[in-house]
C-alpha cells in the first residue's frame, strides 16, 4: 500500500510553505515551522501513533500557519490555500479533508469558540495542536511573544492596563488593539499548560511555564 503522504509530498510542503512565509517575522517563521513540526514528531510517538499518521501530522505541522488570519486578514485564506496547494499536489479528497480538519481546529481562537474543550479533535489534531503550543511557552514562546509584539506595533507593558480575561473568540480576533505584549502572556500563554490534549504535552509544558512564570516575576521586578 503506498503511503498517503509521500516523502515527495512533505518536500514540496516545506518548499511552499518556506516561500510563503518568507516575508514573517521571526515569530511565525519556517523556524517556527520546524520546531512545531519536530515537537509534533516527539509527541506522535510518545502517542504510539503509527508511520501514516505521523507523517499526516508532519503535513499538518507544516502547512499549519499558512495565510494564518493574523497575517492574511482573512479567516477563510487559510483554508482555500492549504486546500489549492494539496489538490495541485494531486491528493485525494480524503487527505485534503483530513488536513483541513486539523489545521482549522488548533487555534487557540477556536478553543475560545468551543464549548467541548476540544474532546471532539481527533488524536491527530490533538498532537499538532500541543505541538504549536508548545512553541508559544517556555524560552522560544517569550522570545517569540516580543517578536510578535514588535512586528505589530504594540505597547511592551502598561500597568494601568489589566489583561483582558475571559475573551471570547471575537474579542480575542477583534481586540488586538487593546493588547500588550505582557498582557498577552496572562490571555494567552498562561493558559495553555492546561489546555493541552495529550499526555506527552502536558509533561514537556510544565517546564516551560514554570520557566514563563519566573520570567514575568523578574520583568514586573524591574519594571
Amino acid at each position: 500500500m503506498s503511503d498517503l503522504v509521500s516523502d515527495a509530498l512533505l518536500s514540496a510542503a516545506e518548499d511552499y510553505v518556506r516561500n510563503e512565509l518568507s516575508g514573517h517575522d521571526a515569530s511565525h517563521d519556517f523556524w517556527h515551522i520546524a520546531r512545531v513540526r519536530a515537537n509534533a514528531r516527539a509527541i506522535a510517538a510518545a502517542e504510539q501513533l503509527d508511520s501514516q499518521s505521523i507523517k499526516v501530522i508532519e503535513l499538518a505541522a507544516l502547512l499549519h500557519d499558512v495565510k494564518d488570519w493574523k497575517y492574511a486578514n482573512s479567516t477563510n485564506a487559510q483554508d482555500q490555500a492549504v486546500q489549492a496547494f494539496l489538490r495541485d499536489q494531486g491528493c485525494g479528497e480524503e487527505l485534503v479533508s483530513r488536513l483541513l480538519s486539523i489545521v482549522s481546529a488548533i487555534g487557540f481562537k477556536e478553543e475560545l469558540a468551543s464549548s467541548s474543550g476540544g474532546a471532539a479533535l481527533s488524536l491527530e489534531a490533538r498532537v499538532v495542536q500541543d505541538a504549536d503550543r508548545l512553541d508559544a511557552i517556555g524560552a522560544i514562546g517569550i522570545a517569540r511573544c516580543f517578536t510578535f509584539g514588535g512586528a505589530f506595533k504594540r505597547v511592551l507593558y502598561d500597568p494601568d492596563v489589566p489583561p483582558r480575561l475571559g475573551l471570547t473568540k471575537e474579542q480575542y480576533m477583534a481586540g488586538a488593539e487593546q493588547a500588550t505584549t505582557i498582557n498577552h502572556f496572562y490571555e494567552k500563554l498562561l493558559k495553555l499548560k492546561g489546555l493541552m490534549k495529550t499526555e506527552a504535552g502536558r509533561r514537556l509544558a510544565e517546564q516551560r511555564h514554570t520557566f514563563m512564570e519566573g520570567y514575568l516575576d523578574q520583568f514586573k521586578a524591574e519594571w
